[in-house]
């Protein structure tokens, strides 16, 4: 890796795009709405054989008294802080405004390497009259890009490398770090959550739901191990996505499990289990993907000595589809179990990742089939001849017999209870595949 780079400026004046171009796949959220790209983005690029880390952050507005807005403005300062090269995005249609000429001030107190890029120079040919204005923000040549079409960008990277100082410390996480998709609907605490984990301001975080528009990796610690905790926009129902900027918000929640060794399922223990929570679990025990129940907000609630053996009865219903799945209270808070939740997540990922011989699997099967005969039906009897571990993650088992139709879902159970009784595999779904001699 040869080190970290930013890309900052004023909002909407097309970083988004340009990191998407330099990347080479779509990762930001492009949208015509100002303020879209709230959070950092990170993702590794390449040019001309060399690797490095690209951040797209969130418009800076200096002066701005908006929320929202000052909080993106420390995101993108904390960004600052991490590169070592600073790419400031301009657009040649404004021209330089007094938010360029704030943020060219900022960036020159940071003392780090910076590179103009005015963009939105679509016309190939003779450079407009207004480029050469651009040079009055005093951080010397302006490279003129079109990040929609692509010109200009071999110009800038060039420039960048040309910027770059000799290679950056920054260590990546190793292959086997526990990748950690903190999902649920919105406003139920996973940014907090991840916050109060990495004790600095990683997420943006306030009670407007839905602020985490994009999934955003936060590396973290622990001993020997290494977790990637993966921050996601929260899952709302079907009927209220009607936002363009939400579909995508979904569809990189969906996105995060799909890349998670394990998903920390956030419920908010003031609403208790929703519709929405099923749907978000349903899909991570879809994938395969190791799973921990964290019920969030539990320093808010009234309690007595059997409040938290009730909640959890009541969630084993809730969540009997995936009842492997183990429940921990905690408060984002106020860091209450944290260190449970850490102990959970390893453990879980684990079993997600465990491979059980073939001899042992098979004194298995024989001890099952002798406890509980397999079914028959008009006279055929299902006879299983022996049971192999396919894969991890999950554990996939394949299991040989005379005729697949006769293997009743219910028997199915059964040998997975067995599967669970002997081998644990806690926190991880179990896939079954049966197969008739032969195939």
């Amino acid at each position: 890796m040869y080190g970290t780079v930013a890309i900052v400026g004023r909002p909407n004046v097309g970083k988004s795009t340009l990191f998407n171009r330099l990347v080479g796949k779509r990762m930001s959220i492009v949208d015509d709405t100002p303020g879209v790209t709230r959070d950092r983005i990170y993702s590794k690029a390449e040019w001309l054989g060399r690797e490095f880390t690209l951040i797209d952050t969130g418009g800076i507005e200096p002066d701005t008294k908006d929320v929202i807005l000052s909080q993106m403005r420390i995101q993108a300062q904390l960004a600052i802080d991490k590169a070592d090269v600073i790419i400031l995005v301009t657009d040649i249609t404004s021209g330089v405004t007094s938010t360029d000429a704030d943020v060219a001030d900022m960036l020159q107190k940071s003392g780090k390497p910076i590179v103009l890029c005015v963009n939105k120079c679509d016309s190939i040919g003779e450079l407009p009259a207004d480029f050469y204005e651009f040079y009055n923000l005093g951080l010397g040549e302006p490279i003129a890009v079109s990040s929609v079409h692509g010109h200009g960008t071999g110009d800038l990277l060039d420039a960048v490398f040309s910027a770059m100082p000799e290679k950056s410390d920054e260590p990546e996480y190793p292959e086997d770090a526990v990748k950690v998709a903190v999902i649920g609907k919105p406003n139920a605490g996973k940014s907090s959550l991840i916050n109060k984990i990495a004790g600095e301001e990683r997420m943006i975080v306030s009670d407007i739901a839905g602020t985490t528009r994009d999934s955003v990796d936060t590396v973290i610690k622990r001993g020997d191990d290494t977790y990637v905790f993966i921050d996601t926009a929260g899952i709302r129902r079907k009927s209220k996505v009607n936002e363009q900027i939400e579909k995508y918000s979904v569809l990189r929640a969906y996105m995060a499990i799909e890349r998670a060794d394990v998903c920390v399922i956030m419920i908010d223990a003031n609403e208790g289990f929703t519709e929405q929570d099923s749907k978000v679990a349903g899909y991570a025990h879809e994938q395969g993907k190791a799973s921990v129940i964290a019920i969030n907000k539990w320093d808010s609630i009234e309690k007595d000595g059997k409040t938290m053996q009730e909640f959890t009865k009541k969630l084993e219903v809730d969540f009997s589809f995936m009842s492997y799945a183990p429940f921990v209270f905690i408060s984002a808070l106020t860091g209450q179990r944290l260190d449970k939740l850490f102990e959970l997540i390893k453990y879980t990922s684990e079993q997600n990742a465990r491979r059980i011989s073939t001899g042992t699997l098979n004194d298995l099967l024989a001890y099952a089939t002798a406890r509980v005969q397999p079914p028959s039906d008009k006279g055929k009897r299902l006879k299983l001849y022996y049971m192999t571990q396919a894969s991890t993650k999950p554990p996939t088992f394949v299991i040989f017999c005379n005729k697949k139709d006769l293997f009743h879902y219910s028997y199915q159970r059964y040998i997975e209870n067995r599967i669970r009784e002997s081998f644990g595999l806690d926190g991880t779904p179990i896939k079954i595949i049966v197969r008739e001699r032969g195939e």
